[in-house]
């Protein structure tokens, strides 16, 4: 019977989003986390592990001959040490673009909290601020009109042009770092990146963690970008060097920042843009609407039955 291991299962699944297709493929086994020295005694013996931020380095990997394949649960696969699998002839598979509509919405609602600081209004009225005011408008920080204004989009794949297209229909102008690609569209300026960050009121970044994009964003971008300028990041944590982007916002050098990411998550209570001014912080969770999750159950489970027929789908494995 064929056997299958979730190492850590919580996100994906809180409670509403069920394993039923996975069960109907073999033996399942689900975790809702797992402890570093829990790892290799849960996978032993398994055909498929699915993990989402469970690590699986190179010594467990070779520690599981049964092993006949890694489901990553969401897209980025820096958790499996891919070289060693590639190695060990596993495929590893990811599941791409499920969460491009809701990591797009949340970008643009971390925008729309710089510019117009809904959640920081809503908390003072409730508080009685406006109940107090001798007015019948007050506003707690200058709010921000976006129309007009040129956003740039670092990394633009699947979100950064979901997101562009939204900020269009607010009337934004759209440019992108890089070189013009076939399939670009007629509205969207290609700049070279350093220009970007230059000429941008709005800088948002959706590229990969690579050792190339580590610390893209560095006190010397930084420098580049206008004091009434934002920064939004929904990409990955490393992207930013969090120390200088903490003390621009402090020096007042870029008038904002909004982030779904950090470089260590969760982060600890020493982490820089925890006490930054103008820094909003969600907690990862742009990916985790429902109906995000579900596609990503399904693309799981349609991962797994082709590596159980032979036939391995979004393989992530050097070629």
């Amino acid at each position: 019977m064929t056997r299958l291991v979730v190492l850590d299962s919580f996100t994906l699944d809180p409670g509403d989003n069920p394993w039923t297709e996975l069960e109907a493929l073999g033996t399942l086994s689900v975790y809702a986390r797992s402890e570093p020295s829990e790892i290799l005694e849960r996978a032993q013996g398994a055909d498929i592990v699915l993990t989402n931020k469970t690590p699986l380095d190179a010594d467990t990997l070779r520690a599981i001959p049964s092993l006949r394949g890694v489901c990553v649960l969401a897209t980025g696969v820096n958790v499996v040490d891919v070289d060693a699998a590639t190695a060990l002839g596993v495929p590893v598979c990811n599941v791409p673009a499920y969460s491009t509509a809701s990591t797009a919405q949340h970008t643009i609602a971390l925008l729309l909290e710089l510019t117009n600081w809904v959640g920081k209004h809503d908390r003072a009225v409730h508080e009685g601020v406006w109940s107090r005011s001798s007015d019948f408008s007050f506003t707690l920080a200058p709010l921000t009109e976006l129309d007009g204004l040129t956003l740039g989009v670092v990394g633009f794949g699947a979100i950064g042009r979901r997101v562009a297209e939204v900020a269009r229909s607010l009337g934004m102008r759209v440019q992108a770092a890089g070189p013009a690609r076939t399939g670009d569209p007629e509205w969207l300026v290609r700049v070279e990146l350093d220009q970007l960050f230059a000429t941008a009121d709005v800088v948002t970044l959706h590229c990969p963690l690579t050792s190339e994009t580590r610390g893209l964003v560095n006190a010397a971008r930084l420098s580049r970008m206008k004091p009434s300028a934002l920064l939004v990041n929904a990409g990955r944590g490393p992207l930013v060097d969090e120390a200088a982007l903490a003390d621009a916002l402090t020096r007042g050098a870029i008038a904002g920042a909004a982030v779904d990411v950090l470089s260590e998550e969760p982060p600890p209570s020493d982490n820089p843009l925890l006490s930054a001014p103008r820094c909003v912080i969600t907690p990862h969770n742009a990916w985790s609407t429902l109906s995000a999750r579900r596609r990503a159950m399904q693309v799981a489970a349609a991962n797994v039955r082709a590596i159980l027929r032979g036939a391995p789908q979004n393989v992530v494995n050097p070629r």
